[in-house]
């Protein structure tokens, strides 16, 4: 993900746990970490918002969100509100196989900035309040498309452009965005459980949310929400950034990815989660998560396995 010849000669241990190296950008500052030595309880805290994410290796998280600590693993993200404060494990790091991981913070004012330029051109429903961020924990499986912005975040504030500081703030907009847009999609799916009927697209994202399994039917929802097609597409454009079939998707993979965590048969998620064959539904998750689901069941249910193996 951040190879370059530069990079290795910056990346080079000064210490063995946590060693960083930072490069600063508008409003933002990019760090990797590589750990080498296993450790427990890390401290890491920050002023400002820090937006994560894992490259290689495992870590354990321990915040006070959580009664337990959680793994957090590559293709994963965690978002750390200003001021927060989370101690780390490392119980698999080695010289041969470092952990390391990338946080970008970010100004509480630029993001402030875009949650307004949001608010200018995507009203939330009343009932959900403004686009904003909220300091919850946020822990995600992020998708093909947050992994290549991360990694294309990587080159552009390790490379000498000439439009080095344009580039970083649009992407640090992107990034921002998409998170924003995370948790919107989660406060109105919330709202939808629980107030199915308050409206049209609410009775519609309840519908879609528990029939996964089903194939959309664009004229049924319609009807069902009393919405033309242009309405309907305009609605989840504004309100969730993407169409009904996108959505859809969405739900299915997070919750492919729930079941394969905890061990789930593959070819029974497929037909369960409404997939054809288990190839078709094989072809659209690695699309999404960068990975075919066994693997991606395997890194979870055998990394604690591995890693101890591996200290004997």
């Amino acid at each position: 993900m951040i190879q370059s010849q530069r990079l290795t000669e910056l990346r080079r241990p000064q210490v063995l746990v946590e060693n960083q190296i930072t490069f600063a950008g508008p409003g933002s500052e990019l760090s990797i970490y590589d750990t080498y030595r296993p450790a427990e309880r890390v401290k890491l805290q920050a002023d400002q918002l820090l937006y994560c994410g894992m490259i290689s290796g495992r870590k354990i998280m321990h915040s006070h969100h959580r009664t337990i600590g959680e793994q957090f693993l590559p293709h994963e993200s965690f978002v750390m509100a200003p001021g927060q404060e989370v101690e780390i494990d490392f119980p698999g790091a080695c010289d041969n196989q470092p952990t390391t991981c990338l946080t970008i913070e970010i100004s509480k004012e630029r993001v402030k900035t875009i949650a307004d330029r949001m608010n200018q051109h995507y009203q939330m429903p009343q009932t959900i309040g403004e686009w904003e961020y909220r300091p919850e924990y946020l822990h995600t499986h992020h998708a093909t498309a947050t992994q290549s912005l991360l990694e294309r975040m990587v080159h552009v504030y390790t490379e000498n452009h000439p439009d080095r500081e344009l580039m970083i703030d649009l992407s640090v907009t992107e990034l921002v965005v998409r998170m924003l847009r995370h948790q919107g999609r989660e406060l109105l799916l919330g709202y939808c459980a629980e107030q199915p009927d308050a409206s049209g697209l609410n009775t519609i994202l309840e519908l879609i949310r528990n029939g996964l399994n089903q194939p959309l039917d664009i004229d049924m929802l319609c009807q069902l929400g009393c919405m033309s097609r242009s309405r309907l597409y305009n609605e989840f454009n504004r309100q969730l950034g993407c169409t009904p079939g996108e959505l859809q998707h969405q739900l299915r993979m997070e919750q492919a990815a729930q079941r394969l965590v905890k061990g789930d048969q593959i070819t029974a998620l497929c037909f369960d989660l409404g997939f054809s064959n288990p190839s078709h539904f094989s072809r659209r998750f690695k699309q999404f998560y960068g990975c075919s689901p066994r693997e991606y069941r395997n890194r979870h249910l055998t990394q604690d396995l591995l890693e101890n193996h591996g200290e004997k």
